[in-house]
């Protein structure tokens, strides 16, 4: 799996990662996108993946979701983070 084809959710509005993914899936041979996220944006991705999948593109579905916890270190030292990783295909 190649660096291009993985989306990382951070702070830019919700409608940029949607339109780089429609993008993406319109304008070359990739047939499967990965959505990765942490923390707070987790519910941003999951926005993200729906909106695509029923506004842009009917046909993409969801090949797998997975959850788990990322050990960040930090100015306090070690803290768990929660992470999700989408992958979409069409």
């Amino acid at each position: 799996m190649s660096e291009e084809n993985i989306i990382f959710v951070g702070r830019k509005p919700t409608m940029n990662y949607v339109l780089a993914i429609v993008t993406q899936f319109n304008n070359s041979d990739i047939n499967r996108i990965v959505i990765k996220a942490r923390g707070k944006a987790i519910s941003k991705a999951v926005d993200i993946a729906e909106i695509t999948k029923h506004k842009f593109i009917q046909t993409a579905t969801y090949e797998s979701i997975k959850l788990d916890t990322e050990t960040l270190e930090g100015e306090n030292g070690p803290s768990n983070v929660s992470s999700i990783e989408i992958i979409l295909t069409k």
